[in-house]
This record gives C-alpha cells, sequence and structure tokens, in this order.
C-alpha cells in the first residue's frame, strides 16, 4: 500500500482528464491553487531521497516489467488489481451518498469477479459501467474538511494531512487486510499484489514522467501542482468547478 500510494503520486500527471496536463506541456509549472506548502524545504530533501530510489531502482524494474511481459498480461494484471480494490471504492461511495455510484461498483465487481474471470477481464466496462476510484480522502473533503499543508513523506511521496488519515483508514476498509496471511502457503500473496500494482502503474507512465522532468524548470514543483490538481479533480468526481475557471475580458 505504501508504495503504491507513493506512485500513485509520482504518475498523478499522466491520470489528469485521463491524458497529459497543460502544465506538464510547459516550461514552467503552476500551481493555480496555491503552493501551501509551509515546510517546502523539509519536503524537497524527502523528495530527492523518493526521486533517487524511483530513477536507480523502481524505474528501472518498470522498464524490465513493460519488455518482458506481453501487452495482455499487463492489462490482466492491471484488470485484476482494479477489481481487487472495489470494495473500498465501494465503501467510500456509500459513505459520500454516492448512491448510483456505488451501485455501479458493486455491479463491475459482481460482474468482473464471475463473467470476468476473478477480475482479469474487465466485461463491465465493455458492458457501459465504466470504473471510477474513491478514497477515505475525497470522502473527507466531502464532508467539509479541508486538505491542510501539502506534504511529502518518505516513500509514501505526495500527500497532506486529509490523505495520510485517508490512507490508514483505507487500509482498515480493505477486506483484505484482515486475512491471515502468515501460512507459508499465502504470505507471497499481498506484497506479491502490492508489488504488481507499484511495477505496473509505473511502467505505463515512464514516458510521461520522463517528459515532465525534461521540461520541467522544477520538477518538484510540477509534481506538487498535478498531486493536488489531481486531488481536487478527484473530490469533484470530475466535474468543473465554476470558481476555477479563468476569467474571461
Amino acid at each position: 500500500m505504501v508504495w503504491k500510494q507513493w506512485l500513485a503520486g509520482l504518475a498523478a500527471v499522466c491520470l489528469l482528464a485521463g491524458g497529459t496536463p497543460a502544465f506538464a506541456q510547459s516550461e514552467e509549472p503552476r500551481d493555480e491553487l496555491g503552493d501551501n506548502d509551509p515546510i517546502e524545504g523539509v519536503n524537497r530533501v524527502i523528495f530527492e531521497v523518493n526521486d533517487v530510489l524511483d530513477r536507480f531502482i523502481l524505474r528501472p524494474i518498470a522498464i524490465v516489467y513493460r519488455n518482458v511481459v506481453p501487452d495482455f498480461a499487463q492489462d490482466r494484471i492491471r484488470n485484476t488489481l482494479n477489481n481487487l480494490d472495489s470494495p473500498v471504492i465501494f465503501a467510500n461511495d456509500l459513505m459520500q451518498g454516492e448512491f448510483d455510484r456505488a451501485g455501479a461498483t458493486m455491479s463491475r465487481f459482481m460482474i468482473n469477479s464471475t463473467v470476468g474471470v476473478a477480475g482479469l477481464f474487465d466485461v463491465a466496462d465493455e458492458l457501459g459501467v465504466p470504473r471510477h476510484t474513491e478514497d477515505f480522502g475525497q470522502t473527507l473533503a466531502v464532508w467539509g474538511l479541508g486538505e491542510g499543508p501539502y506534504l511529502y513523506l518518505p516513500l509514501l511521496g505526495p500527500s497532506n494531512p486529509r490523505d495520510l488519515v485517508g490512507r490508514i483508514v483505507d487500509m482498515g476498509l480493505d477486506p483484505l487486510s484482515y486475512v491471515d496471511w502468515e501460512d507459508e502457503d499465502l504470505e507471497w500473496v499481498p506484497y506479491t499484489r502490492y508489488g504488481l500494482d507499484v511495477v505496473d502503474l509505473r511502467a505505463r507512465n515512464i514516458e510521461v514522467l520522463d517528459n515532465l522532468r525534461k521540461t520541467s524548470v522544477d520538477y518538484y514543483a510540477a509534481i506538487r501542482s498535478s498531486y493536488r490538481q489531481l486531488r481536487n479533480d478527484a473530490i469533484r468526481n470530475g466535474e468543473v468547478d465554476i470558481e476555477d475557471l479563468p476569467a474571461i475580458e
């Protein structure tokens, strides 16, 4: 879970609106939400450490994974991992009062777990039930809790107090967290799940993150901006906030 959340922060730039955000294509990253980064000096030090781990460990592993594992197998892995996230998404849908979305999440889980062969195939998407994500950090935002200051945490990566609490609660909402994996025949399961999640997601975002690093004057600021924009977009379920639109004169 830790590595998954760190990578999710690093890969945020390519998840915005399903593609590369405009600021990633410019030379100067912009944080339209304001920096909100009172401990930037400490955050930057931690960022550099995490970045070294990514460049010298995670990225090379992701490249090998993408070159060795066939595309078809990679898609089956991603579908299965997404399906395993369904209970957490469903719980947060309910807590946010999004009952239609909760129904869609449950339908997806039932369809993909059966017809989709334990989630290997995203049959629900083909039937017109697209996937969405929710987490407890978003739920807290819907309940009115502010994000607090920007944080960059060791291994966890981009965050804030609200999302940090959300991550902890989401681990408690995951039914697989309560499975006893201590048996010698099963202890590899949770490690394999999280390891595949991290490597597969990193492999899917190699070019975008490489491009962001090359084109950004300040890579740290670009990651910070992309993370905060991603979180605000997710909280609004992709809906445009009129107050965020630029003034037209």
